[in-house]
């Protein structure tokens, strides 16, 4: 038995049900996505490790597991390729955190979401390339190829989920885990022309580290389709006995897969496309998408109502205070410091410089302001708005090394929207809604209250099913 010819272009549910018809199986599948990784991989920058032998060995005995019979009886996406981002731990396995001065760096323990994702027999590849520490919204580090869209190779693939959002376009994984503290999901979904979403603050466990403090950041899915993106989301989701806080769960029996399956209702949607920490117009075509799918969802019967945009711009200053202080939370050997990037040692050493009382203050108004744009989105079921402000940034448009703050306020003018969701904490999820007259992928992103993925990912899917069938640009 081989893998069909069209592999690079299936989702994860329909590898799943390949191998549950017999068309084909887990070490079939593997074997062919391993051999386009290394052809493709470094031409899109999407993976800094390949972890084949370990991925071979998994794929054999999910495939034996089928042969025995037990397809009906295994997790939805068993024996499905998938890839865990270089930010993520991973026992055994190397993980850089996007830095050279981390490129040894072998851990012993994998965070709690990689735990799940290999329980529920997903198999990875190895690990996908992200800038260092994650900190800017594109992937250009100095320990792999810049990461690029399928779309338009001269164009990034954002960050700082980059290489995942690269592997998943250019059909090397069929899904692909990302993380998310000021936008990192949505922004590479968006010039990738892919599904990314960020579930609710709590919703995924951050164990055993638990090292973000601020709730910014989460792990979350990338996509094809907003059904894979939520079948991720079920692997991934649940609190560990050790979280500090955490999101209530579905009921005994839903998934969030099934809720793609049903209606979400006529909806109340709050929208609005006025940059929230920047004063850049936005790109017309950008626009022009935001406002075809403001249409889209009047059409499909729900009342959308244009607002004022939440009181989130004052929390800017604060929310920079937070994400430079947590830029110090990775240790680095002293010897090893004169390997950082500039602009990372501009944040850390910002950071450095803040005292208690300043990130108290920081983390108290964020959270001030974010309570109060929850009270003024609270009577609406969604937020639409635009995911990015310009179209896909050509690669190294927005790095600056020499002038870190320049490169910082580059990346405030090209994603003035989705720090908003990370601060209040809400699900967001970046979709393909539009095309630019170049061909390349406009990203448009809706919210949900707290809690309420399940209901975002039903619009969502009903949104998908309305649009027309996704562009794909895979590689060879």
């Amino acid at each position: 038995m081989t893998a069909p010819d069209d592999v690079c272009l299936r989702s994860a549910l329909d590898l799943a049900a390949a191998y549950r018809s017999g068309e084909t199986t887990p070490s079939d599948v593997v074997d062919h996505l391993l051999a386009r990784i290394r052809t493709h991989a470094d031409t899109v920058g999407a993976f800094v490790t390949v972890t084949a032998d370990r991925a071979r060995a998994r794929a054999g005995a999910a495939t034996q597991r089928f042969r025995d019979g037990d397809g009906a009886r295994l997790p939805a996406l068993y024996g499905v390729p998938t890839a865990i981002k270089d930010l993520t731990m991973t026992a055994g396995v190397r993980t850089m955190f996007g830095s050279a001065a981390m490129r040894e760096h072998v851990p012993t323990v994998s965070d709690e979401v990689g735990v799940r994702i290999e329980a529920a027999g997903l198999i990875s590849l190895g690990k996908t390339n992200t800038p260092e520490f994650g900190s800017p919204c594109y992937t250009e580090p100095d320990v792999a190829p810049p990461a690029r869209t399928p779309h338009d190779l001269t164009r990034s693939a954002g960050g700082s989920s980059g290489g995942a959002a690269a592997a998943v376009a250019a059909g090397l994984v069929p899904v692909a885990h990302g993380s998310d503290g000021g936008g990192s999901i949505r922004i590479p979904a968006s010039v990738c022309g892919l599904v990314g979403f960020k579930p609710t603050r709590g919703r995924i466990s951050a164990s055993p580290v638990h090292g973000d403090i601020s709730g910014l950041s989460t792990h979350g899915s990338l996509a094809t389709t907003v059904r894979d993106a939520a079948a991720l989301l079920d692997v991934m989701s649940g609190h560990h006995p050790g979280d500090p806080t955490w999101a209530p769960p579905l009921p005994e029996g839903e998934t969030y897969l099934g809720w793609c399956d049903r209606t979400p209702g006529l909806l109340r949607v709050a929208c609005f496309s006025e940059p929230l920490i920047s004063d850049r117009e936005l790109d017309p075509q950008v626009r022009g998408a935001y406002e075809e799918a403001r249409l889209l969802l009047a059409d499909l019967g729900h009342e959308v109502i244009e607002i004022e945009p939440p009181p989130l711009r004052d929390a800017v200053p604060d929310f920079e205070v937070v994400w430079a202080v947590g830029t110090t939370g990775i240790p680095v050997p002293a010897e090893a410091e004169h390997l950082l990037r500039p602009l990372t040692r501009w944040l850390r050493e910002r950071g450095a410089g803040t005292s208690a009382a300043q990130f108290q203050a920081a983390l108290v108004g964020m959270r001030q302001a974010a309570a109060a744009a929850l009270a003024t989105m609270h009577p609406y079921d969604a937020v639409l708005t635009p995911t990015l402000g310009q179209l896909p940034a050509m690669v190294g448009a927005l790095r600056n090394d020499e002038d870190p703050a320049a490169d910082f306020e580059a990346q405030k003018r090209f994603t003035p929207f989705t720090a908003a969701w990370n601060v209040t904490g809400m699900p967001a999820v970046s979709m393909p809604t539009g095309w630019s007259d170049e061909g390349l992928p406009i990203g448009t992103m809706l919210a949900g209250r707290p809690g309420e993925d399940h209901l975002l990912l039903s619009l969502a899917a009903q949104v998908e099913a309305a649009l027309p069938p996704l562009r794909r640009a895979v590689v060879g």
